[in-house]
């Protein structure tokens, strides 16, 4: 069980970065079919659309706070995951 709850926690971390990295490279100019930026691109997008859609307030102007909604998303899940693997390691 040990294995599981480590596999997860490592699992939500990278995806936490993964969106970080999504963030960092939308401000600056990048070339669209390099393999890295379409790799974290289908990787995030389709979790950050989800805000996007449901919370259309996130989109303020120019500036996209989709990223901070969903990293706080994230996050609850992430502890409730974690909260059942150890209620049910015990």
């Amino acid at each position: 069980m040990l294995f599981l709850i480590r596999l997860v926690n490592m699992l939500f971390q990278i995806y936490f970065y993964l969106i970080i990295a999504n963030v960092l490279l939308s401000w600056f100019p990048h070339n669209r079919s390099n393999a890295i930026f379409r790799f974290i691109h289908e990787m995030t997008e389709p979790f950050l659309n989800l805000f996007r859609r449901l919370l259309p307030f996130t989109r303020l102007s120019s500036i996209d706070f989709s990223p901070i909604v969903a990293l706080l998303a994230l996050e609850l899940v992430y502890h409730l995951v974690l909260k059942l693997l150890y209620a049910l390691a015990i």
